[in-house]
């Protein structure tokens, strides 16, 4: 059996365990297309071949671009590794500017789009870097067809040099350059090797819920060029799941009902939605089938893992996830036993109410520079902790400094930031990695996260606030999709909100307010400012006086990542969103 140390080995290992019929399937004209582990392989060694007719050399990097998953960026992430260059993967969704940067620092000389949107901010720039060639999974009229490296790499008469290749790649050498989405400045160059990867999700595959016996399916949708999607897929491959690639987050719940996923890996904004669109269909709902409908909601809030309530609660769970959960289950497929969530922190009520609706939510922690995962829960084994993100995996250490900075150790632990030196040896202390969070780990080893360290300030009364606390009790409510705490410096916190508007404008219609439904108008009404208001007074009972939100405004617009007001991640830019309303800033702490 082949010995997994290097990122190619995964789908060898898999030919020889599972040979599977269908490993990777995308949707192309309507139709869920599968691709066989050995067809997956013998396309990967043609790409391998026509890249070394075309003078690729140990250490070149090649760029890959996709606005969806799907089983090209795979196929050429073998087809690219396995000649000893790297792959260096771009959010779709940054500007040409960033393309640009990124281009440039990485000193890429080819490039593989998915379609004509991501092409067209290529070419826009393209002149300014080294990119020699752009080739396309889509076929786009005046650009080369990525099929091309299939018919260059017919000829098998380089393979033994392709050999060749494969053997000199040792598991320390540097496998691909991931560009952090960055909330402050450029993005840095996070450089990881073959065995940080191969070594994390080997190391975390105990963690993995997959039935025995069973062909597991996964739903992948959360963005391939992030390091989290990307070591969950090697995971994928190496367990034998076949895995489908989803059309786009919009049409999740369409894919879901049409494959049923036994797993897939979200964030949490994205069950934020999921729970407001069921809540929002509650509404309608006759006054009989509502009444029910919100007592196995109130139900669910109450759960506690591992029977904890006791066998009267357990029977009413029961009875709920027959007459209301199984059909939250049937939207999504009615398969799916287990979410793993990533990325930033979710809320204890949402996790409790979807693990009793028995979609259990897993959260896991990590960052890009440890590949990513540090730990992770899961449910059998008692390794599940609601608050916690669970115990880390094996081979990692995780330390508290002094100062509540979650330290890390292990063989995940990045090489370092590309070219730049300085910025690595800032954050690292020996071999420990500073991850920027605070955190504490309890008596059985849980790890909790308590609050990023850059983002905690002072008041200018000297008390120290940790806002993504305060956000994240208030993101609960269905009137705040958004949510930054502000007030370094300043006397008192206070908050800038993005209004949900899309549930406002249901509020508005159902207490039949005369207030216009456009942004501008609801982020100014006294109306819907006195709602939220009751929202934060809410909020503010459960934090300290000098904790509490004393101001906030309203924003017009929806905070976007086109807007620049969130990283590829979801994450708020929150230097960026305080120079867009510095007018609201103002309001607040000036007026």
């Amino acid at each position: 059996m082949t010995e997994i140390t290097r990122l190619f080995d995964f789908p060898y290992y898999q030919l020889e365990k599972y040979n599977l019929d269908a490993a990777l399937v995308t949707k192309y004209d309507g139709k869920w297309t599968p691709m066989s582990t050995k067809e997956y392989l013998d396309k990967a060694n043609a790409v391998s071949r026509a890249l070394l007719r075309l003078g690729i050399q140990k250490d070149d990097k090649i760029a890959l671009i996709s606005s969806t998953n799907r089983t090209e960026w795979n196929v050429m992430d073998i087809g690219v590794l396995q000649t000893g260059a790297q792959n260096v993967p771009i959010y779709p969704t940054i500007s040409s500017e960033d393309y640009e940067y990124v281009l440039n620092h990485s000193g890429a000389i080819y490039c593989f789009v998915s379609d004509e949107e991501v092409l067209a901010k290529v070419n826009k720039i393209k002149a300014n870097t080294q990119i020699k060639e752009v080739y396309s999974f889509n076929h786009i009229k005046g650009c080369k067809h990525y099929s091309e490296l299939f018919e260059l790499g017919k000829d098998t008469s380089n393979q033994e040099e392709l050999q060749a290749r494969k053997d000199a790649v040792s598991p320390l050498d540097l496998a691909t350059i991931i560009y952090t989405s960055g909330t402050t400045g450029k993005p840095k160059g996070v450089m990881l090797s073959h065995n940080n990867i191969t070594s994390n999700a080997l190391d975390a595959s105990d963690r993995l819920p997959f039935i025995d016996g069973q062909q597991n399916k996964i739903l992948s949708f959360l963005p391939i060029c992030h390091v989290f999607e990307r070591v969950l897929i090697y995971l994928y491959q190496y367990a034998g799941a076949t895995i489908y690639f989803a059309e786009g987050i919009d049409k999740i719940g369409d894919n879901a009902k049409e494959i049923q996923p036994n797993l897939m890996s979200v964030v949490p904004r994205l069950l934020e939605k999921v729970y407001d669109k069921i809540i929002a269909k509650a509404e309608d709902l006759s006054p009989v089938k509502k009444a029910l409908f919100f007592w196995a909601v109130n139900l669910a809030e109450k759960w506690e893992p591992y029977g904890a309530n006791g066998a009267w609660y357990e029977f009413k769970l029961k009875i709920a996830n027959k007459l209301i959960f199984s059909k939250w289950r049937e939207a999504l497929g009615g398969e799916l036993h287990t979410m793993v969530s990533g990325s930033a922190a979710l809320q204890v009520r949402l996790s409790r109410i979807f693990c009793a609706a028995g979609m259990q939510v897993m959260q896991g922690y990590g960052l890009t520079e440890t590949s990513p995962v540090i730990s992770v829960e899961r449910y059998a084994g008692e390794y599940f902790r609601l608050g916690t993100v669970g115990k880390p995996i094996k081979n990692v250490e995780v330390k508290i400094a002094e100062d509540g900075e979650i330290l890390v150790k292990g063989p995940n632990v990045m090489m370092g930031y590309y070219k730049d030196p300085e910025k690595t040896a800032s954050v690292m202390t020996g071999e420990y990695f500073h991850t920027g969070d605070k955190g504490d780990v309890d008596p059985d080893g849980f790890l909790k996260i308590t609050g990023r360290k850059k983002e905690m300030f002072k008041t200018s009364g000297g008390k120290y606030v940790i806002p993504t606390l305060l956000e994240n009790e208030l993101k609960q409510s269905r009137f705040i999709e958004q949510i930054m705490v502000i007030g370094e410096g300043e006397k008192m916190p206070a908050a800038i909100i993005q209004p949900n508007f899309d549930f406002i404008k249901e509020w508005i219609d159902k207490k039949n307010n005369n207030i216009e439904k456009t942004g501008e108008s609801i982020a100014n009404s006294q109306e819907v400012k006195d709602r939220i208001q009751l929202e934060i007074d809410e909020c503010n009972k459960g934090f300290g006086r000098w904790e509490q939100i004393k101001r906030f405004e309203l924003t017009p617009d929806v905070w976007s990542i086109e807007g620049g007001h969130l990283t590829p991640t979801m994450k708020m830019k929150r230097t960026v969103i305080k120079d867009l309303y510095q007018d609201l800033y103002d309001k607040i702490y000036r007026s």
